[in-house]
């Protein structure tokens, strides 16, 4: 997070000694590179059973990751626009954390492991609004369709050796649904952008297994993720 304030700050730096001022005309394409951090929601799963000691509680984490990004924009006219989001695999650690009762206590301990790990691709369709079309920075808001592609969903060795008798594969599922963004377009020169962009992006994704036990797939939790994607990139306009 330090790293992204800081590229932040050299961003906004470098927007005010701008000189062009931005302004897209009907036709025009904008292809943006950068970095992108998606950052779940804090809490994806939670469960409370009481086993006779008292209620243990399981809560599911997936951690934040990093990767390139990449977004296609292509105006109608200078304020309505199509934008395309793209992005390597991005990889999250997923984690569970126990607590338990102490006996004759009234307090609880914690345990937290990282249990298994999965790669997900967010390719999202948005409309975009700008709202300053003439102006030396451009603002602008979209909602659009997120499609989320789950691949490579495993335990960790420690756990995969464990459950190799009980478990075949962990299965995260494909996704789909709304997605929601904001963002800020600089000029630095006469085709060239610094580019601030944030996402909210609705993933639900069942977790599932396969098993010798049975046929098919059992169904574990659903998943609420969630996340948030921060993302800085730098733009051409042709």
């Amino acid at each position: 997070m330090k790293i992204f304030k800081q590229s932040l700050l050299a961003a906004g730096l470098l927007a005010l000694a701008a000189g062009p001022a931005l302004a897209y005309e009907p036709g025009t394409f904008v292809l943006r590179g950068g970095v992108g951090t998606v950052d779940p929601k804090s809490t994806n799963f939670s469960i409370t059973e009481d086993f006779g000691a008292g209620p243990e509680t399981v809560i599911i984490d997936v951690r934040n990751s990093s990767n390139m990004t990449l977004t296609g924009t292509y105006m109608f006219n200078q304020n309505w626009a199509l934008d395309i989001l793209a992005a390597m695999p991005f990889k999250h650690d997923i984690r569970a954390t126990l607590t338990t009762p102490i006996p004759d206590s009234e307090d609880f301990a914690t345990e937290s492991l990282k249990i298994a790990e999965t790669k997900q691709i967010p390719p999202t369709i948005s409309l975009q609004y700008h709202f300053s079309p003439d102006g030396d920075f451009q603002p602008y808001a979209g909602i659009g369709f997120n499609w989320t592609s789950f691949s490579s969903t495993k335990f960790v060795p420690e756990l995969a050796d464990l459950l190799e008798e009980e478990i075949d594969k962990l299965i995260v599922e494909d996704s789909y649904g709304l997605a929601a963004q904001i963002g800020l377009d600089w000029a630095v020169g006469d085709r060239v952008v610094v580019n601030l962009d944030v996402r909210w992006i609705d993933i639900d994704s069942d977790v599932s297994v396969t098993s010798p036990a049975f046929s098919g797939k059992e169904k574990l939790f659903r998943a609420e993720i969630d996340p948030w994607i921060y993302s800085l990139n730098l733009g051409y306009h042709f």
